[in-house]
């Protein structure tokens, strides 16, 4: 059952306020603190600045790829709910959990079946699941099926390549959470047209459940 949705790779103020103050925001929104690879990297002095907001109903997600204890100590101090971890291991994630007392969700990156199984090793330190594809942030998709008869006792969210107008009944069996990035995005930056659009559909979906 879909509860809510996350949009992710915020990096500007006027984005950040029109989602924040619509009158369906989404639960999460997340903005890319180290992967300098990403088009949506915000640099920490930029951060500092675009974070100083009131996040009304919406919880702040710091997305850190493989973190090290410089990047860890600048973001200590910022207002993020939840550490959103990709390439750490399970030892990893309980020492920043521990240390920062952040929520975390743990993102694993599918291609195969393989990949699925690595859940298990994270079941006592994560607090929500993310399944996303292998392309990081060149938003691929990876096929579903591979997770929809998959049993956790946490909740689930779903990343890879979905599109602001996509069915969202095509993943209300599959996840709790729907992630959009890419798919909210025109030449590169995101699309309040498409973000009003998703943010719509993902209130309907939600009054029907």
């Amino acid at each position: 059952m879909i509860k809510d949705c996350k949009i992710c790779g915020i990096k500007d103020l006027d984005t950040l306020n029109f989602i924040i103050n619509h009158s369906h925001p989404p639960k999460f929104i997340g903005f890319i603190c180290n992967y300098t690879k990403s088009p949506r990297y915000v640099e920490i002095n930029n951060l500092k600045s675009l974070l100083n907001v009131n996040k009304n109903r919406s919880k702040f997600v710091a997305v850190l790829v493989k973190p090290n204890y410089e990047i860890l100590e600048k973001i200590k101090n910022l207002p993020f709910d939840y550490y959103q971890l990709y390439d750490c291991t399970p030892y990893e994630i309980k020492m920043i959990k521990d240390k920062y007392q952040k929520k975390i969700i743990t993102a694993l990156t599918i291609k195969n079946k393989s990949d699925v199984g690595k859940h298990k090793f994270f079941a006592d330190i994560t607090d929500i699941y993310l399944f996303d594809s292998k392309g990081y942030e060149k938003s691929l998709k990876f096929n579903h099926n591979l997770i929809k008869n998959i049993k956790l006792d946490k909740e689930l969210m779903l990343a890879g390549n979905i599109k602001f107008d996509d069915n969202l009944k095509n993943y209300e069996k599959i996840a709790d959470f729907i992630d959009l990035s890419g798919g909210l995005e025109t030449s590169g930056l995101k699309d309040k047209s498409k973000i009003e659009i998703f943010l719509n559909n993902m209130n309907k979906i939600k009054n029907e459940t």
